[in-house]
């Protein structure tokens, strides 16, 4: 598992932001540091630090890039 400083988060949310307006929708995937970031992993960081950020009131230092495959965690989620 990778992980990422709250300065390439932002950066990787920045990149996400800019595309989504040039584009019209999220990418597929962004490149932080050499570092492939799938679209469902994205979605599931900034989930993640949003919801870090209400819960703690603050930012988080770093945040983990986790894989997961997506069958179990749909099975996970709609429990």
């Amino acid at each position: 598992m990778k992980r990422l400083t709250l300065e390439q988060y932002r950066e990787m949310v920045d990149e996400v932001i800019e595309f989504k307006k040039q584009n019209g929708e999220m990418p597929e995937f962004t490149m932080i540091n050499g570092t492939k970031i799938e679209k469902k992993n994205i979605i599931d960081i900034i989930e993640r630090v949003n919801k870090f950020v209400l819960e703690m009131g603050r930012n988080p230092r770093s945040v983990d890039i986790q894989t997961f495959d997506v069958e179990q965690y749909n099975l996970v989620t709609m429990k």
